[in-house]
């Protein structure tokens, strides 16, 4: 008698959707805190916990990005659990790597670039709606970093002309206070945005099983259940990218901060509200950016690596989720999915230890920038046991040579 996998597998996809939203919540948790973190608005742990807890609100604002990522992306005749999960795990693999090296990318593309290329490979080109991505995704994914520029750098002018006659110490007090609100709002805006991108893959899951019918709303548990992996992916902090972010690209002031997190928040949420899964990373760093320029050295060299990996999230994460279907339909069925879901489990500790070789944590993440962008370690010079003196050869001592050991030589009386 055969046993039905289904209903086994469907949790398996289930389950890695949860753990692609906690790597999206520690991930992205830099485009919301960074600025406040650096600048000493708030202090780091504080920070990830007031981050962690508005995600998990501003999931239940609006559903109409996860009805984009559900429907608007592939046709839903090509989508299987089997690609779902292949697409999951190149958005997976990708936000661990960038993580790795401290780099800022987006989640929502990383994940998008996954669940396309594994209907590539499963089910042909005709199978990708290539005019809403160019319009829904690749279009905002250029204009959202420069608009962001445009509106924080303009915010920041408006921000420093007004405060013209305060004192310097009085605004920078006023405006690290002012970030705790422009922050939150941040945190809000990601929540909204970035949970559903998890609510909408579980959706696509749970129609290719028969489940929830075509065209279903986001089932309650759903929402709740990403809402709560992102929260405490945001709780765990994404240190190595919130030191990037918020040390590498330049020096913030807390004026500028405020300027950068409240552009961010506005262009976020309005992007939600029509139902675009923005990238929330692109639209902070492009705020960034924005707030320093005439005011700041931007260290460009930084900006140039992380404008690379950008361009290549779509097509990196599109080759892992499609390796996956293909790794997963060699070995076939339910034991081809657990055995790439074991592998990519084993890739995810190693990033873990080789992470943990060079630490960032809450107590060196405004260390000074260095080169490398790693936190400057102190190494202790290794112990050197002191050598024990020589001890005088016998013919020395008589010859009346001191040991040092005994004192001075005793002196002797001239022969008559």
């Amino acid at each position: 008698m055969c046993m039905d996998v289904g209903p086994l597998l469907l949790c398996v996809v289930v389950a890695t959707a949860l753990v692609f939203a906690f790597s999206n919540g520690f991930h992205d948790t830099a485009n919301a805190m960074a600025t406040s973190i650096v600048t000493g608005a708030l202090r780091p742990h504080m920070a990830v916990a007031l981050s962690a807890v508005l995600n998990f609100l501003g999931a239940f604002l609006s559903l109409k990005v996860a009805a984009t990522i559900a429907e608007g992306i592939v046709s839903g005749d090509a989508i299987t659990l089997t690609v779902v999960f292949a697409g999951l795990l190149g958005g997976l693999v990708w936000n661990l790597v960038t993580w790795y090296f401290g780099l800022p990318s987006s989640s929502t593309h990383a994940l998008i670039g996954g669940v396309v290329g594994a209907t590539l490979v499963s089910a042909g080109v005709s199978a990708v709606h290539g005019q809403k991505i160019v319009s829904d995704i690749l279009i905002p994914a250029v204009l959202s970093p420069l608009a962001a520029v445009l509106v924080a750098a303009s915010g920041t002018y408006l921000v420093y002309r007004i405060t013209r006659n305060v004192s310097v110490h009085l605004r920078e007090r006023g405006f690290r206070i002012g970030q705790i609100g422009s922050a939150s709002l941040v945190s809000l805006a990601h929540g909204n945005n970035d949970a559903q991108n998890t609510m909408g893959v579980i959706t696509l899951a749970l129609i290719a099983s028969g489940a929830i019918g075509d065209g279903a709303t986001v089932p309650t548990w759903v929402i709740v259940s990403s809402a709560a992996a992102m929260a405490l992916g945001t709780y765990v902090g994404g240190w190595r990218i919130i030191r990037t972010v918020g040390k590498g690209l330049m020096d913030i002031a807390s004026p500028q901060g405020f300027a950068a997190e409240t552009s961010s928040a506005a262009m976020i949420l309005s992007a939600s509200n029509f139902g675009f899964p923005l990238s929330t990373t692109h639209v902070c760093c492009g705020s960034i950016l924005g707030s320093g320029l005439g005011r700041r050295r931007i260290r460009w060299g930084l900006v140039s690596r992380m404008a690379a990996v950008w361009l290549i999230t779509l097509p990196a994460s599109a080759l892992v989720g499609a390796a996956t279907w293909k790794g997963a339909q060699a070995i076939g069925g339910f034991p081809g999915v657990a055995v790439m879901f074991v592998v990519a489990m084993a890739f995810a500790l190693e990033i873990y230890v080789a992470a943990d070789m060079r630490p960032v944590n809450a107590s060196n993440v405004n260390a000074e920038w260095t080169e490398h962008g790693s936190p400057p370690t102190c190494v202790p010079e290794p112990y050197v046991p002191e050598a024990p003196e020589p001890t005088p050869l016998d013919g020395a001592a008589q010859a009346g040579e001191p040991d040092s050991r005994e004192g001075p030589a005793p002196r002797r009386e001239p022969m008559p």
